[in-house]
């Protein structure tokens, strides 16, 4: 009996299939997304795929939270492997439920972490086709954070204010990091993470 009590259990776990618009309308009831619509939030985060053009391979969202824009990307891009990590584990709890539900999870995985130590582990280090983050820190800490994780040549994809600032991303800071002078596109700046 008792393992009959534990397949229902079980069962009981095993979340309904849920869309986008489901997973990321849960994540604000819960507080983890803002209040901007649904809607304006994917378009945003189509910025991010706009950038992700030519890139093939693996991709991480740092600092991903309720999983934005790492899961619009795993919708748009099917192709791509994506890694979503944030170093909160409630929200990373939620949101590994939410790319389960949306059946995604062969191809997502969801990463408790800090990106600091996650640049330093060989399973991370240098093996990711582009990083992608809305909101994450300071450029400067940003880039910093993320051009250990990026493969040379790889991308990385930073969602910019609505006002540009082209001292936001200083030559000699992106020099000194790795990186190659700063590809502005609707909503987003693209680093080249050079050799």
């Amino acid at each position: 009996m008792a393992g009959l009590l534990h397949i229902r259990h079980y069962i009981h776990d095993v979340p309904e299939p849920r869309s986008l618009e489901d997973v990321l309308g849960t994540a604000q009831r819960l507080g983890t997304l803002g209040a901007l619509p649904i809607p304006d939030v994917i378009a945003h985060s189509r910025q991010f795929v706009d950038g992700l053009v030519g890139v093939t391979g693996s991709v991480m969202d740092i600092g991903t939270g309720a999983g934005v824009p790492g899961l619009i990307i795993a919708v748009d891009r099917p192709d791509l492997r994506l890694v979503l990590t944030d170093r909160r584990e409630a929200r990373m709890d939620a949101l590994a439920r939410g790319v389960t539900a949306m059946g995604i999870r062969d191809r997502v995985k969801v990463l408790t972490g800090d990106v600091a130590v996650l640049g330093q582990s060989p399973e991370h280090a240098a093996t990711y086709d582009a990083v992608v983050c809305r909101g994450f820190a300071s450029p400067e800490v940003t880039a910093t954070l993320a051009r250990p994780l990026l493969k040379n040549g790889g991308t990385l994809i930073v969602s910019e204010p609505p006002t540009f600032d082209p001292t936001r991303w200083p030559s000699d800071l992106l020099k000194r990091l790795g990186f190659d002078p700063p590809e502005y596109r609707p909503g987003v700046v693209c680093l080249t993470a050079n050799p």
